[in-house]
């Protein structure tokens, strides 16, 4: 389930009549679906640009049509092949910037190497801080995401504002009118996977309230790992028993972790367990886990396109088919598009606004 993206004839009106400056908006081959989203809300076509490969693998661009003096709006996820997808956006903001482009904004929705965000041992890399240099080195004048994987990489950018957009402003509403109907007069558990994800599921659970869902609690899991995306055991703080429970995180890679949590959850007492996740990476097993999993749902943006590279009538089929919802955050990228072009505030994209 895709929610459609139409035009948005408020947003047409606000870009026509709030003194916005002349822009273009382009995108690379990492979320084609997703920008043209964006395209069909703002009611303006994406700009000509071919960009494809050489023989030996090395990108191939070129722009067709003229871009000076004009502010360029790109959109470009990181998404896998991450380093590809990361190549073609580096020159993409190069071609713009020897191009004559006035601004170059870089519409970033899934940030990869993101959780590369500090050095765990010794004699490595912080990648999300070089990439953080890579683009600003490349000539990035604005950066765009949503739901980095942690705050403090807007601060590894020193001279391009960045704005960290929120995908639950689209997930509450979705959910509230799809899902809590399901869940009768049962209470609502929030739950984050770690501590680290307790303010983005606090939000997520403030959002709901504030849409009058009643009955809404706040869980925090203590996993205990044996390795990275393994898991042995875990402890629950809060009461998760005899309550519907969504767990909410920022991505879901192999799904190892989020497959073993809500089996967890379900033999601690829960009534049901359904994830909301923005960038839907699907690493190699997940989309077979999800389909054997105890998840009812599982709520994702289009930062990243789904895979369909499944068996037909594997677990993965099911995982798709029944259990995923997608989400589109075109609106809201749309939204602040228009915000930034016209030199106005993106302090409301925060806030949930009822559909």
């Amino acid at each position: 389930l895709l929610m459609a993206a139409a035009k948005d004839d408020k947003l047409s009106a606000l870009l026509a009549d709030s003194g916005a400056t002349n822009f273009k908006l382009f995108a690379g081959n990492a979320a084609p679906e997703l920008a043209k989203g964006i395209s069909d809300i703002l009611g303006m076509p994406l700009g000509k640009a071919t960009i494809g490969r050489f023989n030996d693998g090395e990108c191939n661009i070129q722009l067709g049509e003229n871009v000076r003096n004009t502010h360029v709006f790109l959109v470009q996820s990181t998404s896998p092949p991450v380093n590809d997808s990361l190549m073609e956006l580096f020159l993409l903001v190069r071609c713009f910037r020897r191009a004559s482009a006035r601004t170059v904004t870089a519409i970033v929705p899934y940030y990869g190497y993101a959780r590369q965000d500090r050095k765990t041992t010794a004699r490595v890399p912080i990648s999300a801080s070089d990439v953080a240099m890579l683009l600003e080195a490349a000539g990035v004048d604005r950066m765009l995401s949503v739901d980095l994987h942690c705050g403090q990489i807007q601060g590894f950018f020193h001279h391009a504002p960045v704005d960290n957009l929120h995908a639950f402003v689209e997930h509450v509403p979705f959910i509230i009118k799809e899902i809590v109907p399901s869940f009768g007069d049962n209470p609502i558990a929030i739950v984050s996977p770690d501590a680290g994800g307790v303010a983005r599921a606090k939000m997520f659970m403030e959002a709901m309230t504030s849409m009058k869902v009643p009955n809404i609690t706040l869980a925090i899991t203590i996993k205990h790992r044996v390795k990275a995306g393994e898991i042995e055991g875990m402890n629950i703080v809060g009461e998760i028993k005899g309550k519907h429970c969504i767990i909410v995180d920022d991505m879901i890679d192999t799904a190892g972790t989020l497959c073993k949590s809500a089996e967890s959850l379900r033999e601690m007492g829960a009534l049901s367990v359904s994830a909301c996740c923005t960038h839907a990476l699907f690493s190699g097993p997940a989309l077979d886990r999800i389909g054997k999993s105890v998840m009812s749902h599982v709520i994702v943006s289009d930062t990243i396109p789904i895979r369909h590279d499944y068996a037909p009538n594997s677990d993965a089929e099911k995982a798709v088919k029944e259990k995923i919802k997608i989400v589109s955050c075109a609106r809201l990228l749309a939204q602040a598009i228009v915000s930034i072009n016209s030199g106005q505030s993106v302090s409301s994209l925060f806030a949930v606004a009822e559909k």
